[in-house]
């Protein structure tokens, strides 16, 4: 798809229009498909219903496939046979087939005991078959093939019987010693959860996290404030600091204090203790009156605006530039086009989590046609962004057996309320993303990857990755279903970049980052590659690397303190033209 076609396809309200009559029918499909996408969650059903039409007609026409479905259910039935003998003579008989090692659904000793083995073991064979009748079709792409195995797991977990009151042991097991008080309690629960969804209030608990009293809390200033960001300028805790200052730019689909969440688990306090100068990007919570942001918009008044203040404060020309998620790859659009623009302000580019070429970007990528970008974009143009809730809801269901089912289980069929962390608190703290960014992010990034093929436009021109001179470091996690690793790892295909180091540790998208030091059962791989170096793939790579035990966050700091120039006196909390506006954490990150 084109660039052209990329913009026409997502038209701006309020743009001229050649007339109303030709804008009636566009108007009225998007307010019915609107619709159509609250009853649906989000979810279009053309594209579902094309998903399956495809998989149903390769299927149709591969016999062989068939006649393959056919003696594997022969065989899985043959199996359950005798393990229900086996079972007959030995009620500890070993199990016919054994759960993934992540599905811990039936792993409690209630489920190995009859008649709970068999429903579980039953359960199992069955996802195993559809498993084999969605892959290995002959003429699915492997994308189709990917999202239909994706989508048939979900219905199969829906309907675990873990997830039944009548067929799960230990809710049933409850249910008997309570009276059943365990399901008035969960109703109780589903209501008042329901209650505060509906009415935007936070979830059970998160009462006792409060931003600026036990989140969010590193002191600090905000320097400077325009029409979506307020910069955050930390406060030194050492007598010298480091002379390039550090500017982090956070994502804005979440709230920036993921980075400084609790005294002890704060990255930022981290940085400053180690004697950096730290300044941070808060981003304002759009509304209905900023469907009209746009990707350039976010690049001008994001890193852009808050680089120029950062220099100014500091006196420093040259400056970290630090970018988690979706904040990095705009900080890495922004340092390809100011590399192309002979701007060198930037000392390195630190990537957290971060993907500049979205052609392998996981299991997110099957909400990611065609259909489904045009089903949010009718959603958005109706309310004008795209709502917390809707969003949190595509990322929960990539880890559903943990974010969705496990919760329904405790809170609801156990009434067990579970207790409330920060990092809970904090992806509570939802956020909203303009119409037309979030369309343009979608399209030009997600589905057309115009960034890693050379067609990303800044101020009209392209921007290369490539073009980017100034040292990367870049972070991935082993667990992250946003920004897989492998993904992140085409950072070193994407041209000739001074070096390029990149760091491999466990965890997931969000707690993998959030590592500080002292962090249980953490560990990681790190290797820099030179500009004279060979390419390694990234599976050799992993096999190759030697790990190392504890957080990823003093090699870091070690990598920047080799990456900058000396100690000098900590610079002034703000300056005569960017005088303190508020104290950190500032307005903006506690806006609804």
């Amino acid at each position: 798809m084109s660039r052209s076609r990329a913009i026409s396809s997502t038209p701006v309200a309020g743009s001229p229009q050649r007339g109303a009559d030709a804008d009636n029918g566009p108007r009225l499909d998007r307010a019915f498909l609107a619709g159509v996408a609250r009853l649906t969650a989000g979810v279009s059903p053309a594209g579902l219903a094309s998903l399956y039409a495809e998989w149903l007609m390769h299927l149709a026409l591969s016999p062989g496939k068939q006649l393959e479905l056919g003696e594997k259910y022969n065989r899985k039935m043959l199996r359950f046979g005798q393990y229900v003998q086996r079972l007959a003579a030995n009620p500890g008989a070993e199990a016919c087939i054994e759960p993934l090692t992540q599905d811990e659904r039936f792993s409690g000793a209630a489920w190995q005991q009859w008649p709970y083995n068999l429903i579980h073991q039953s359960f199992l064979l069955t996802q195993q078959w559809w498993h084999n009748a969605t892959t290995d079709v002959t003429g699915l792409s492997s994308e189709r093939e990917h999202a239909i195995n994706f989508i048939t797991r979900q219905w199969l977990d829906r309907w675990s019987p873990s997830n039944s009151p009548w067929l799960n042991p230990e809710v049933s097991s409850v249910t008997l010693a309570t009276g059943g008080q365990n399901l008035v309690q969960g109703w109780q629960n589903l209501l008042e959860d329901w209650e505060r969804a509906v009415s935007g209030k936070p979830p059970v608990g998160a009462e006792a996290f409060r931003v600026g009293s036990e989140l969010a809390v590193t002191p600090g200033k905000v320097v400077y404030r325009n029409a979506l960001i307020e910069l955050i300028q930390y406060a030194p805790t050492t007598a010298r600091v480091h002379a390039e200052p550090l500017l982090i730019v956070p994502a804005w689909i979440m709230k920036y204090y993921i980075l400084d969440l609790q005294p002890g688990k704060s990255l930022v306090e981290y940085l400053v203790d180690q004697g950096h100068t730290v300044f941070m990007i808060s981003w304002r919570n759009p509304g209905t009156a900023d469907r009209d942001l746009g990707m350039a918009d976010y690049r001008r008044l994001g890193p852009m605006a808050a680089l120029d203040v950062v220099t100014e404060i500091t006196g420093c020309p040259r400056v970290h530039g630090v970018g988690y998620c979706l904040g990095g790859t705009l900080l890495s659009i922004a340092a390809a086009a100011m590399a192309r623009d002979g701007d060198d302000r930037l000392a390195t580019l630190t990537t957290l989590a971060t993907q500049v070429d979205f052609s392998e970007a996981g299991e997110l990528m099957l909400f990611i046609g065609e259909s489904e970008v045009s089903f949010l974009e009718s959603m958005m143009w109706e309310q004008g962004y795209l709502d917390g809730y809707q969003m949190a809801g595509a990322f929960q269901i990539l880890h559903s057996n943990d974010l969705i089912w496990s919760r329904v289980i405790h809170e609801y069929l156990l009434g067990r309320r579970r207790s409330m962390n920060a990092l809970m608190a904090w992806n509570a703290d939802l956020t909203r993303m303009p119409y037309r960014m979030h369309s343009e992010y979608l399209r030009w990034l997600f589905l057309d990857n115009d960034l890693s093929g050379g067609r990303y436009l800044v101020d009209r021109r392209p921007v290369a990755i490539r073009d980017i001179e100034a040292p990367i470091f870049t972070v991935a996690t082993t667990g992250d279903h946003v920004a897989p690793w492998r993904s992140v790892f085409k950072i070193h295909l994407l041209g000739d970049p001074h070096e390029v180091t990149f760091l491999l540790t466990n965890g997931g998208h969000n707690a993998g980052i959030i590592s500080e030091p002292g962090h249980p059962r953490r560990h990681f791989q790190m290797h820099t590659l030179g500009k004279n170096d060979h390419y390694i793939d990234p599976d050799t790579w992993r096999g190759t690397m030697p790990e190392r035990q504890g957080s990823w966050w003093p090699a870091w700091q070690q990598w920047l303190a080799e990456h900058s120039s000396g100690r000098v006196a900590p610079p002034p909390l703000g300056s005569d033209r960017h005088p303190p506006l508020d104290a950190a954490p500032g307005r903006f990150v506690r806006m609804p």
